[in-house]
């Protein structure tokens, strides 16, 4: 019995999930839709896998790839996105994911990278690829920052969710405007949608 916990704000993508992974022999089976549950259901469950979205209604992904792997260095978490690629397989990466799959891909694609991960803790794999013309080296703080920045949060906003003081939210969006050669926060969306950070 693998404990297995999904973790996407579309209730069709969860299903979908649960069935390939029911028919897989997975029967512990949870899922969520948003950051705050998601918490709460990874400290009752103990999952031995997470597959989680990059965008969701309450934050990133991002951000528990990096809590749970703060707490455990064995659970599989794969990102499974909509999200380009070429900006995320980096990210996903140094976030602690052991994989970044794209939902335009195959449920044997999808259930083997979990399978492999399950076996293969520390690995990492993506059937996509990076663009490194695209590559503007954000780190996966600075897209939690770029995410809230786009929802028109201000610094005081990005301190409280991100539990960071006001000025390592300066020191974070200083080097997003360098990084994306912009000088305010509209453009720094706009750059963001345009090059597959945003959707």
């Amino acid at each position: 019995m693998t404990r297995l916990l999904i973790i996407d704000d579309h209730a069709v993508v969860r299903q979908g999930l649960v069935q390939a992974f029911s028919d897989k022999g997975f029967t512990s089976i949870e899922t969520t839709g948003n950051l705050k549950e998601a918490r709460a259901k990874i400290a009752a469950l103990n999952p031995e896998a997470i597959i989680v979205d990059l965008n969701l209604p309450d934050g990133s992904g991002l951000e528990i790839v990096q809590w749970v792997r703060k707490l455990s260095a064995d659970v599989a978490i794969i990102i499974l996105s909509l999200n380009d690629p070429a900006q995320f397989i980096k990210i996903a990466r140094s976030s602690g994911a052991n994989a970044y799959l794209s939902k335009s891909q195959s449920m044997p694609e999808i259930i083997s990278s979990v399978t492999f991960a399950l076996s293969n803790p520390g690995s990492f794999t993506s059937t996509l690829t990076a663009d490194p013309s695209l590559d503007f080296d954000l780190t996966p703080r600075e897209i939690e920052v770029l995410y809230l920045l786009a929802e028109g949060a201000s610094n005081s906003d990005i301190s409280l969710k991100l539990f960071i003081s006001l000025s390592t939210v300066k020191t974070h969006i200083s080097a997003l405007m360098r990084k994306l050669q912009c000088t305010n926060r509209t453009a720094a969306a706009k750059i963001a949608r345009d090059n597959g950070f945003l959707l």
